[in-house]
This record gives structure tokens, sequence and C-alpha cells, in this order.
């Protein structure tokens, strides 16, 4: 048996969904496409070599005319909740892009739909779907250095050299930094310690030389339930050396320190420095479904089995929460206490 997807959103993150990621996965069938710009969605055919009469430029026109067991949504931002709400009312299954919706309340919204329709709803926190990330997970559970006191995470990448406002929509997304990127981070720090964020103090910066419209820097201490302190640091404008897309940790333990790199252009490595003894490099596993290939593999194993999924709906609101307590304290300039604020989950 295969889950039948209808895809919807088909610009150049779409397009590397259903030419990279969709095709490989061989308990998925893609059935119908949704690109609610119809040039747009003639030039992805075109490209991808889609068939024309499974093209739609709406989600309801898909439905009508295809059988499908469940919709995968990779669509921009804008798109996601109306486009969710239709598919769980048709009593469709959902794998979307993060973030999933634009504010907590459509996001509880969408989750208490999927809840009384009895349909999964996944997030595709793709970076969750690493053997870096899975064994450095293994390591804290297991306290092989001890607990983990603090964590001091940097992400650093400089994409201020392509174009302009005018020109690249990327300097002109909202929270590019927080909302586009650090969501994977913090995502992250919430699946690595096993323990969920109770306050954020986040500033945020843009210097006159940026191209961004919006803050592409911040810096950001967020504590934790089980005591743990990460330092976070993030940059699209970072002319220092560039970091994997998972960015550099230093986790420091009670008896030592635990560094790791994951997803990028430099060599994967967890590092462990016992206190005393000499560094050891720590092998990495093999993982058969990695990143996009992760998420949309645990989805469809999920719908044709019936388990629970890693990252739900309903488990991804609390990162959610952490990425908006982030903006509210960058606006306001206050700490913010997640569990006693109206941003708790």
């Amino acid at each position: 048996m295969t889950v039948r997807i209808i895809q919807v959103g088909l610009g150049g993150w779409g397009q590397d969904w259903a030419r990279s990621v969709v095709p490989k996965e061989k308990s998925v069938t893609p059935v119908a496409w949704v690109e609610m710009d119809a040039e747009t969605l003639a030039q992805a055919q075109k490209r991808l070599h889609l068939p024309e009469e499974n093209g739609f430029t709406s989600l309801e026109q898909a439905l009508e005319h295809v059988e499908a067991d469940a919709v995968l949504i990779t669509a921009s931002l804008p798109g996601h909740v109306s486009n969710a709400i239709t598919a769980l009312k048709a009593g469709k299954h959902v794998l979307m892009e993060k973030p999933f919706a634009p504010t907590l309340v459509e996001a509880r919204q969408v989750v208490d739909l999927a809840t009384s329709q009895d349909r999964v709803l996944m997030i595709s926190q793709n970076y969750r779907y690493s053997p870096v990330v899975s064994k450095v997970t293994e390591l804290v559970r297991e306290q092989r250095l001890g607990p983990v006191s603090s964590v001091n995470l940097d992400f650093r990448r400089y994409a201020n050299n392509s174009g302009t406002p005018d020109t690249n929509r990327h300097y002109r997304i909202w929270q590019p930094l927080l909302v586009d990127m650090s969501i994977h981070h913090f995502d992250l720090m919430r699946v690595i310690l096993g323990q969920e964020p109770e306050e954020v103090i986040c500033k945020t910066w843009n210097p006159s030389w940026s191209q961004f419209v919006e803050d592409a820097s911040a810096a950001a201490t967020i504590t934790f339930d089980g005591g743990t302190v990460v330092n976070y640091r993030g940059s699209w404008i970072s002319p220092g050396p560039q970091t994997n897309w998972g960015g550099e940790w230093h986790m420091e333990c009670e008896n030592g320190e635990i560094v790791w790199t994951a997803r990028g252009e430099y060599p994967e490595q967890i590092l462990l420095r016992p206190l005393g003894k000499n560094p050891q490099t720590i092998k990495i596993p093999e993982m058969e479904y990695i990143d996009r290939s992760g998420t949309l593999h645990a989805f469809a194993h999920a719908v044709l089995s019936g388990e629970p999924v890693e990252s739900s709906g309903r488990d991804n609101l609390k990162t959610l929460a952490l990425m908006f307590a982030a903006i509210e304290s960058a606006r306001s300039g206050l700490p913010v206490d997640i569990a006693r604020t109206e941003i708790s989950v």
C-alpha cells in the first residue's frame, strides 16, 4: 500500500520537494499538484514533467478530481493554514512545512481540527532526521558526560550579496532569522535536551549595510525546565567563518563537553571532551531516511500504520511557542515567560 498525496505549492522549494524528495519515497504516490499561480504551475509541470491533467490552481479543485489520502503543503506561510483546514475537513492527513502557522491561535485551530477528524498532522522539522542529531540525543539521554548545564549554539551565514530587496524575496520575508531559520535550532534544542523552554530573552538587530528588510541577526538566552540554559547566536549577515546549517553546538556537561555540527558543507562530527581525558570522536551511525526524506517516510508510516508521529502538530506547538516568544522578547526588550503568557501552549 502507498499513501496517495496531493502536493500544494510549487514555488522553488515546492518544486525541490517534487523533484528530489517525493519521487524517492516508495510508500508515497503523488496524484496531483496544486499551485495557485497558473504561470508558475505551468512552468513547474514543464520543468518536472508533471501530467497536465493532474495540475490544479486550488486544493478544492484537486480534491474534486482525484482520490487522495493525504496532502503535502509546501506552499509559503500564508497558504499553510487555509490549505490545512481544507485538507483536514476533507478527511485527509496533512504533512506541512514549518512554521506551520503565522500565529499560535491559528496553529491550535489546525491541531484541534486534526484531532477532531482523527487525522495525522505532521510538521516537517527535517533537521530532526539526522544521524548526528540521533546520536547526540542518545548521548544526552544516557548522560555520557553527566547532565547538560549549558549550551552555546552559533549559526553563521553570509547571505547579504544576492541582489536587493527588490530582486530577492528572501530579503523581504517576515523575521528572516527567527522564523525562517532559527525555528530549526529551537526545535533541535527541545529534541536533544528532552526539556521544554520556560523563558527567553532575545535581541535582534539589522546593521545599515544589511540587505534584509527585517532583522537578520539575533542573540537569545533560553532557560529550559530541566535547568539547562542555551545561549544562541544566529546571523544571515555574518562575515565570520560559516557554520553548517545545523549550527555549531558546545554542550557543557557535568563531566565535560559535547561538541558537534551537522548538515552542511563541512564534515559532520561529534566530539566528546571528558574532563582530564583526551577528546574522543564518536562514530556517526548510518540512517536510511534523512532530512526531508525522513519526515516524508515517517509521515507515510504513521498514515499506513496508525502509529503516532514524533513531530506532530501538537508537539510542534511548543517549538512555535518558543519562536513567537523570542519575537515578542525582541520587540519588547523584556524576558518572556513562555509558561505564563498568552503564548503558552
